[in-house]
């Protein structure tokens, strides 16, 4: 249940985002990955955002619209293993990918106060961990958004194997509840309450184990992949706005 990587290759204008441009990104165990990036508006923050299980940043066009069109920076992290990237994705590899993105950013002189980072759903996982190992690093991130987040990747395959020793038997944890309490920045939780495949109590237990400033969105008709269809983008562009001023 872990990931579901499509392999073709997308192409930023066939996916809605013509203004982002491939990049490629070295990882510190060798690999070359291609990521999309849009550079910000003047004075305004850039969003690093890691997807979910399944498919490649191509199917994510759409949640980055928003985004860009607000005149924030955006890059979409193309993981290894997915979108015709080499490698085979794992909990690792996929931290590995992120920081090859930070250390892209950093390349161009954007610090990381000046940086969201976005998880969505498997993605969360990523996101946490980052933001956590920049805060213990003593720099942390302006903000972070965990859309549909697991409380680790182990609960959520204990939920959907309750027969099974689930929890046990996963190797990748992202033990997002074991880290959220020292992200070291301001947090949005958005989760759909009828979600079937991350239930919306894991999202109320990452949001109860963070520290303030922290702010939550739950959206009461919304799915798992839906939430967007339900009009979180403008909350998600607000939020950013609030805590990363020009």
């Amino acid at each position: 249940m872990m990931y579901y990587p499509w392999s073709d290759v997308p192409v930023p204008a066939e996916s809605g985002v013509p203004e982002m441009r491939p990049v490629r990104l070295a990882t510190a165990d060798g690999l070359t990955l291609t990521s999309w990036h849009a550079p910000a508006s003047a004075g305004q923050p850039t969003i690093v955002f890691f997807h979910g299980n399944a498919g490649h940043i191509g199917h994510r066009g759409f949640k980055a619209r928003g985004i860009l069109d607000a005149g924030f920076g955006l890059v979409l992290v193309g993981y290894r293993g997915f979108g015709g990237n080499p490698g085979r994705p794992n909990e690792a590899g996929l931290y590995a990918d992120g920081r090859a993105a930070l250390a892209f950013l950093a390349a161009q002189g954007i610090a990381n106060g000046r940086i969201v980072l976005y998880g969505e759903s498997l993605g969360s996982g990523v996101a946490t961990q980052l933001a956590f190992e920049a805060a213990r690093g003593g720099n942390p991130v302006g903000a972070v958004v965990l859309e549909a987040p697991f409380s680790s990747m182990a609960a959520a395959a204990q939920h959907h194997y309750p027969y099974l020793p689930a929890y046990w038997l996963v190797k990748d944890r992202y033990a997002s509840i074991d880290k959220i309490a020292n992200i070291g920045a301001p947090l949005l939780v958005v989760h759909g309450e009828r979600d079937g495949v991350v239930p919306i109590r894991m999202g109320r237990e990452i949001f109860a184990a963070a520290r303030e400033p922290k702010e939550a969105l739950w959206v009461a008709k919304a799915d798992h992949n839906d939430l967007f269809e339900h009009g979180i983008g403008p909350a998600v562009v607000a939020f950013i706005g609030r805590h990363l001023k020009p």
